[in-house]
């Protein structure tokens, strides 16, 4: 998921933690509680908030030069280590820890000593500690949520988890938050910076070719619509609205999903099917692209697809004219034999390509080369061209089959290992059910 996408989670979760707060001491002290005391505790809520939903992706700090692996590094160590619960709750505990002592170092004096101030001290410390939490493992579950998957259980179980349901940047996400946030408890200045970032989520949304014009004008309706209604909601309700709404938008995504893989696994039903992997349009639930990934004791299939998932509404047919004139995801650039699609029609399904290989190369290329095998710890779909010196320029088909994006690399033939002495973390191949196939 984006970084302000996270960061406006944990906004989110800052407000409503203020919110709760202000609630506690309204009731503990009906005579209210010293301006510079919930101030501060305000300030720090907001700076742990996003702090949290954006610390995991520290990992980015190492999993570049630092690890000397090239690529490799980025797609082994970007959401590693520190994508896992693990990490989360300890993490949580030294940003809580930290952000405690900032905060009651700055109650001296009379606020200290202070009734009301006693009680923001005594609840703000729960409250701040529920936040860091909540921040930190959000992270994990907005990630979860696309098809870039996160292995949260390590060091107990080392296996990729995919939500396969969000777009890595969701347009609707951004909308239903940043309204709630507007009205907030904030400056001129956070108002502001707000505004100009739900209107640059709106002008993506208008011109940066993913998102079709009949769904932005729905999204921007719905972002003026939410900017005046959240105007006459009570001020403590607004971070609980923005949470439930994006808990509403989350869901309808993840019906989607859940339909669009039932519509695919009816019409592959000659037992080769391996994995769906799905991404929705942009701000719309109603299409998703998919790679459906195929495997006999023979032969490694990738397919492309569009699925509608709500097809009596929308069919796939529909989904792909909405796309048009817009960049598609394509196999062909690799090497290989296409063929025609060996799966049933349906409104609900447009089939693309098909690229299929023996599989025994595919179990060769995994045995013979160490640098091929370790990006299999990552790579969901696996897809690859040999040239004429026999180097294999292996890509995810996630992003792209041409091996030209960041998840893109040329293997060549070697009798030693690059990566001997190199830090290869222990996560389980996606695809490691190909191949074991026939073993």
């Amino acid at each position: 998921m984006d970084n302000v996408t996270h960061a406006l989670a944990g906004l989110l979760m800052a407000d409503a933690t203020v919110s709760y707060v202000q609630r506690r001491i309204g009731r503990a002290s009906p005579g209210g509680v010293e301006a510079p005391s919930l101030a501060r505790f305000r300030r720090a809520a907001v700076v742990l908030g996003i702090a949290a939903a954006e610390f995991p992706d520290v990992d980015l700090v190492y999993s570049g030069p630092m690890v000397a692996m090239g690529k490799l590094g980025y797609l082994l160590h970007h959401r590693g280590h520190t994508h896992t619960v693990v990490w989360a709750l300890a993490s949580a505990v030294v940003l809580w820890a930290i952000t405690r002592w900032w905060w009651q170092r700055g109650l001296k004096g009379r606020e200290r000593a202070d009734a009301s101030s006693a009680i923001v001290s005594r609840v703000g410390a729960r409250a701040l500690l529920v936040l860091a939490l909540a921040g930190t493992l959000s992270h994990l579950l907005l990630d979860f949520t696309n098809s870039y998957g996160v292995h949260p259980f390590w060091p107990f179980d080392n296996r990729w988890y995919y939500g396969d349901a969000i777009f890595i940047v969701e347009p609707w996400l951004m909308v239903v938050a940043i309204p709630p946030l507007v009205w907030g408890p904030r400056r001129v200045v956070g108002r502001v910076l707000l505004l100009v970032a739900l209107a640059g989520v709106l002008a993506l949304c208008w011109f940066a070719g993913e998102v079709s014009s009949s769904v932005a004008l729905g999204v921007t309706v719905m972002a003026l619509l939410g900017l005046l209604l959240q105007r006459t909601v009570a001020p403590r309700a607004r971070p609980v609205t923005g949470l439930a709404a994006w808990v509403v938008v989350t869901t309808m995504f993840f019906l989607s999903s859940v339909q669009s893989r039932a519509v695919v696994r009816e019409l592959v039903t000659d037992g080769s099917l391996r994995d769906v992997v799905l991404t929705p349009a942009a701000a719309d639930p109603r299409c998703f692209s998919a790679i459906v990934v195929t495997s006999t004791g023979s032969e490694y299939r990738v397919t492309l697809a569009t699925v509608a998932p709500w097809s009596s509404g929308l069919n796939a047919a529909g989904c792909v004219a909405l796309r048009s004139g817009r960049a598609r995801n394509t196999l062909g650039s690799l090497t290989g034999v296409f063929r025609s699609v060996p799966f049933a029609a349906s409104p609900a399904v447009a089939w693309g390509e098909t690229w299929a290989v023996p599989r025994a190369d595919f179990v060769t290329l995994a045995a013979t080369r160490c640098e091929f095998a370790a990006a299999l710890r990552f790579m969901r779909t696996p897809v690859w061209s040999l040239d004429g010196r026999g180097v294999a320029v292996l890509a995810d088909a996630r992003f792209g089959a041409d091996g030209g994006g960041f998840a893109g690399l040329p293997v060549g033939p070697s009798a030693t290992c690059s990566l001997e002495g190199k830090w290869i973390p222990p996560w389980v191949p996606p695809r490691a059910d190909v191949l074991a196939r026939g073993k």
